[in-house]
């Protein structure tokens, strides 16, 4: 256990993607027992949720990922000087009909939104939140889409069941709308 804490720490900050359990018990091979490598990542998450610490453990994408604590989000915008990834309400919409519906073909889409969604898919499928999944087996066979990994990271979701029901999205939107008629 002394060697295997810091060894997973180590995969986990050299992976560019998400690591999940089957890939860290692949890469370390015999050495340590699946039970063991469990047991130490759920120890580590707990050592990083500690507030002294400006890292947490995030599983995202069916993996385990460094983030950082969204309090110092300020200062590393301005070491990075990146901008966030911005997309548009359209966008938005768009996407959020791909996470729930997929695999979804762009006609669907379409037929939900009422407007062309060609732009939108090719600004998904560029900034890698949509991929193709493959073609659906009727007449003009057309393409069907559904989320990427990159997706369920900038999202930080483990998983598409981690998506809020659509009940809860209509009480939320509903709280939302009588929190709007008080004011």
């Amino acid at each position: 256990m002394d060697e295997l804490k810091p060894l997973l720490e180590c995969l986990i900050f050299v992976s560019p993607l998400p690591i999940g359990l089957k890939r860290i018990l692949e890469v370390i091979g015999d050495s340590f027992t699946p039970k063991a490598v469990e047991a130490a990542l759920e120890n580590l998450i707990a050592e990083y949720d500690s507030p002294e610490r400006g890292l947490y453990l995030q599983e995202v994408a069916e993996g385990l990922q460094f983030r950082t604590k969204p309090r110092y989000s300020e200062w590393i915008k301005r070491m990075k000087k990146t901008a966030p990834t911005r997309l548009s309400k359209a966008a938005l919409e768009t996407l959020a009909i791909v996470a729930y519906k997929q695999p979804v073909v762009k006609g669907d889409i379409e037929r939900l939104r009422g407007v062309e969604v060609d732009g939108i898919l090719r600004t998904l499928l560029e900034k890698n939140l949509v991929r193709i999944l493959g073609r659906k087996e009727i007449p003009g066979r057309p393409i069907l889409y559904g989320t990427t990994k990159r997706f369920l990271e900038l999202f930080e979701l483990k998983d598409l069941s981690a998506l809020p029901s659509l009940d809860e999205i209509k009480s939320l939107r509903e709280d939302l709308i009588e929190e709007d008629e008080t004011e």
